[in-house]
């Protein structure tokens, strides 16, 4: 099967609207993420469900506890069979190294990612809590660890893309979300890049949620999708 660039964001608030929009498209076009909400309301048995339907899932889950708290949660977490999971990088080396053994305890060989800095924080927002880096380099630097901590990749702003893909090793996996598709709304997002512009600057997977999600036809939408990566 096509490794598919595309991670479809599954963000619904009920678990019978993800049924029935995961239904639509097949798992060679797009792979799937289950965040915190669906997760809450529909549970483990659900994940299960769309990886037994043949979805690579990403498990957006992005645990930050003390390091046996997540290295449990990452092994859990693992054994759904999901193809990615996350934790938040700024819980530090110890609780990064365990989220790390957590997943090579695991019957399953998902991918282990990190968040660096939420696309939502502002410079401001991080000094409230006494982060004076700014977020660039604050970024660059829990790149850094997350890699020493042999994590497989970072979550990150594909205005970040650029300068990380020059600091971390060519197989260090750049998700990056914020991505609309040329000519699609923007909606709530301020700093966005087009599917192509963010591959062609370096993002190895890219999540997109209401331009697929909320169209009549998201089949054909991917079909967009493919043709501008390709062009």
């Amino acid at each position: 099967m096509l490794d598919s660039k595309i991670i479809v964001a599954l963000d619904f608030p009920a678990t019978e609207q993800a049924r029935q929009f995961y239904k639509q498209v097949t798992p060679d076009r797009c792979k799937l993420k289950v965040g915190k909400e669906l997760f809450t309301r529909a549970g483990p048995d659900f994940v299960k469900e769309i990886v037994d339907t043949g979805f690579d899932v990403f498990l957006d889950l992005k645990f930050h506890d003390i390091p046996n708290t997540v290295a449990q949660a990452c092994r859990a977490a693992a054994e759904l069979g999901v193809w990615m999971l996350n934790v938040h990088a700024l819980g530090g080396r110890a609780m990064l190294e365990a989220a790390k053994q957590g997943v090579d305890s695991s019957s399953g060989s998902p991918l282990l990612i990190a968040v660096t800095i939420l696309t939502s924080m502002k410079e401001s927002d991080l000094q409230e809590i006494g982060i004076e880096t700014p977020i660039p380099e604050q970024v660059e630097r829990l790149a850094r660890l997350v890699e020493a901590c042999q994590l497989d990749g970072v979550v990150c702003s594909s205005h970040e893309v650029n300068k990380l893909r020059s600091i971390v090793n060519r197989d260090f996996c750049l998700v990056t979300p914020g991505i609309r598709p040329a000519g699609s709304d923007v909606g709530d997002q301020k700093r966005i890049m087009t599917p192509k512009e963010a591959i062609d600057t370096g993002s190895s997977y890219l999540v997109i949620g209401r331009p697929i999600t909320q169209a009549k036809d998201p089949m054909t939408v991917l079909g967009n999708i493919e043709d501008e990566l390709a062009g």
